[in-house]
């Protein structure tokens, strides 16, 4: 179930036609999972990538940006987006441990797809800590898994919750994992669409926000994954935010802040161990440069568009909302997971949250 269908709707914005990433033209995900036991242990992680465009990113890079809400977190490739403001290479999402490999696998994909050209790459690899329910220590994510999540990458409705990189997620003491929204503005506000992924790690029970109703707080009987050693919270969340608006690369920065608010509105970002790290890009000018840096044949100058600081609010309040009900998603696709000292990590069943919601007096939209 998705918030959606229990009647939950967030904000006033339209969602897009899968309320989800890929509602916005050309961007495509792709997850690999791995859910099993090795050699006693539990295994469960993977890799989600995100496709920015419907062909090579290095042949048709978006305008992009980024933002740090808080820093326990690590995430390459961001410095030359911060720089150059392009993003030029897919984005993957995966466990805190297995970031190198995920980087050095993508750089072999752009190795092969370049047949005799040499150029440099430095792909975007995000990442959330998974250590409690999954072997980290293991580093069971591989080349294969990186390869299959490429292959997989596809438009339309995007598989939710303990998938990919989610897998082994925990979102304020309750199964996380992968969530997805998208809004679609009117089109006097332009038309265009705005869209989210979250990987949720992040949150404490009690702060728990649906909807703008603290269910949090009456959900504190239900069994916590978290024992006197380790402290809830101490996940992180990565956001990827889409849209097809003609945004510059500080735009898209401005863009990438905004999730900070969808966070806060589910009672999130204010944990030190949480490593909040958000990506934002712009796929409406298509017509970029390729990030060839060998050729000569380059234009010099390419014309731009882009949308008035007049007309941008819009796009802000999408994203927020996109992120909100991307993280509320992310906790209904989740299913109870029993950690390796045998500690249950609980699912937020849809039953579960309409009671809580009810009890606080929260009636279905109309």
């Amino acid at each position: 179930m998705r918030a959606r269908q229990l009647g939950i709707s967030i904000g006033l914005g339209t969602p897009g036609e899968f309320n989800a990433i890929t509602d916005v033209p050309g961007v495509r995900v792709g997850h690999s999972t791995i859910c099993e036991g090795r050699d006693g242990k539990p295994v469960r992680t993977g890799v989600t990538v995100v496709q920015p465009r419907d062909g090579s990113a290095r042949e048709q890079p978006c305008f992009a940006g980024c933002h740090v809400l808080n820093g326990n977190g690590d995430a390459t490739g961001l410095e030359w987006i911060r720089e150059a403001g392009l993003l030029t290479t897919p984005i993957a999402i995966t466990n805190t441990h297995s970031v190198g490999v995920v980087r050095d696998a993508l750089v072999a994909a752009e190795r092969d797809d370049a047949g005799d050209s040499v150029y440099w790459c430095m792909p975007v690899v995000m990442e959330t800590f998974d250590g409690l329910l999954n072997d980290i220590w293991g580093q069971h994510v591989g080349a294969a898994q990186v390869q299959a999540a490429l292959a997989e990458a596809g438009t339309g409705p995007v598989a939710e919750g303990p998938v990919g990189g989610g897998t082994g997620m925990i979102c304020h003491e309750f199964k996380g994992g992968i969530g997805t929204s998208s809004r679609q503005l009117a089109a006097e506000q332009g038309g265009w669409t705005v869209g989210a992924l979250v990987q949720a790690n992040h949150g404490v029970r009690r702060e728990l926000r649906v909807d703008g109703y603290p269910v949090g707080r009456l959900l504190q009987g239900i069994e916590s994954p978290f024992a006197e050693r380790d402290t809830p919270g101490m996940g992180s969340i990565v956001v990827i935010l889409a849209t097809d608006a003609p945004l510059l690369p500080h735009q898209c920065q401005r863009l990438a802040q905004r999730a900070s608010i969808g966070i806060a509105r589910t009672g999130g970002g204010t944990e030190d161990s949480s490593g909040d790290i958000f990506l934002a890009f712009a796929t409406g000018n298509r017509d970029l440069p390729p990030a060839d840096y060998a050729r000569k044949d380059l234009p010099f100058s390419t014309p731009l568009a882009m949308v008035n600081n007049d007309h941008i609010s819009p796009l802000f309040a999408a994203a927020a909302e996109a992120v909100e009900e991307a993280i509320v998603n992310a906790l209904l696709a989740g299913y109870e997971m029993t950690c390796a000292d045998g500690r249950k990590v609980p699912a937020m069943s849809g039953d579960l949250l309409l009671e809580a919601l009810k009890g606080l007096g929260w009636k279905p939209a109309r």
